[in-house]
């Protein structure tokens, strides 16, 4: 299991999602984007992408079709456990966290 860490923006970005969407954000992340670090492979639906203007910083949709699109910027980390992926949650939101992952 991947270990994580949150950076304090992110934190204030969830705190101002509705429930339904940290609900949304969680399922997703348990479901497909844990399962797809351990293949080293991003399903399509996920959209992950790197963020052009922030080196080694990448994006996931994690909401589409319900009201605006759901996204999430996140990097990798230093390694916390051995084999096990760390990652760094860095924004929550939508479409607009880009401009500042």
């Amino acid at each position: 299991m991947p270990t994580y860490e949150t950076r304090p923006r992110f934190t204030s970005d969830l705190d101002r999602l509705t429930p339904q969407q940290r609900q949304r954000f969680h399922h997703v992340v348990l479901r497909a984007f844990v399962p797809d670090l351990r293949t080293g492979r991003f399903r399509p639906g996920l959209r992950v992408k790197r963020v052009r203007q922030t080196p080694g910083v990448y994006a996931l949709t994690w909401s589409m079709g319900v009201g605006p699109a759901g996204r999430a910027t996140w990097e990798y980390g230093t390694e916390h456990r051995r084999g096990d992926q760390h990652i760094v949650w860095r924004r929550i939101g939508g479409h607009d966290i880009l401009n500042q992952p």
